[in-house]
């Protein structure tokens, strides 16, 4: 409840009103009902009949809600619905992948992430760093950031998982710029580098997103041995000069672990699907 003297109109520094009202509509859903008319809405958002329309409108409009033809009320629509799902999603896999992946960075020594697909992007759901402080040079990333897919290692391990008709949707969308001094800009070199990484079940990363990064990236799966997400160390040559085999070598088997650990908490028994679920080396 409002304060008595609070002015309804007010705005709290550096927020979007409309923003605020859009969501009190479809937070109305959860306090109200599956299905609500114009007037619940407004009476339940705090807002007029009139204000309340637009915004419905405009959520209808962008799918999240839907009209019934009879009755003319209204319920979540599909895109209200996917974001629901998808926090489920991320929220169980993140709850799965915790510890798993801070002994990951512990046992290491290096930033641990783990990220899922989202379109034609990679976003960051966990990052764990080690819980000995040491200096590292890493990229300026955390939960929630969006980084390309065909230029990151856990991108490539996604996309080499993937559907084949989701990899050409991906890529036909994705333009394939030079971010580091190993960028792959050619679509046939990076179908190839993909199909290496499904091969071998692990994602590399040599310079392709920045300067001096290096990271390598194991696949996830979850209990129908579908590949949800992947997980990755970061390293950077400023601490650690040493070849990519040497880098693989050294930390390709803890990050199977993690990987195989998290799926297993999800699920995914291997072998029960012919599924190979340990990275080769």
């Amino acid at each position: 409840m409002r304060a008595a003297n609070e002015d309804p109109n007010a705005q709290a520094p550096s927020t979007s009103q409309a923003l605020e009202r859009g969501l009190a509509i479809l937070a109305a859903f959860v306090q109200q009902g599956p299905v609500l008319g114009i007037a619940e809405l407004a009476r339940t958002a705090e807002l007029s009949k009139s204000t309340a329309h637009r915004y419905v409108a405009t959520l209808v409009r962008l799918g999240y809600l839907e009209q019934d033809d009879t009755s003319r009320k209204y319920r979540l629509g599909r895109e209200a619905l996917q974001l629901g799902y998808t926090a489920i999603g991320s929220l169980d896999l993140a709850q799965a992948a915790a510890r798993p992946l801070q002994a990951l960075a512990d046992e290491t020594g290096h930033v641990a992430n783990l990220a899922v697909l989202d379109g034609a992007d990679i976003v960051y759901v966990d990052r764990r760093r080690p819980a000995r402080a040491s200096f590292r040079l890493e990229l300026n990333t955390q939960v929630g950031t969006r980084l390309p897919a065909y230029c990151t290692s856990m991108g490539k391990v996604l996309l080499a998982f993937a559907d084949p008709a989701r990899v050409r949707a991906v890529l036909d969308q994705t333009d394939l710029a030079r971010r580091g001094p190993k960028t792959i800009t050619a679509r046939e070199e990076l179908l190839r580098d993909l199909a290496r990484t499904a091969d071998t079940g692990l994602g590399i990363n040599d310079e392709e997103l920045a300067p001096g990064l290096r990271s390598l990236a194991a696949p996830i799966r979850d209990r129908s041995g579908q590949v949800v997400a992947a997980v990755n160390l970061a390293v950077h040559l400023g601490a650690w000069n040493a070849t990519m085999p040497a880098v693989q070598q050294r930390l390709g088997p803890a990050l199977s672990r993690c990987a195989d650990d998290v799926s297993k908490r999800l699920g995914y028994r291997p072998g029960a699907d012919g599924v190979s679920h340990s990275s080769e080396q």
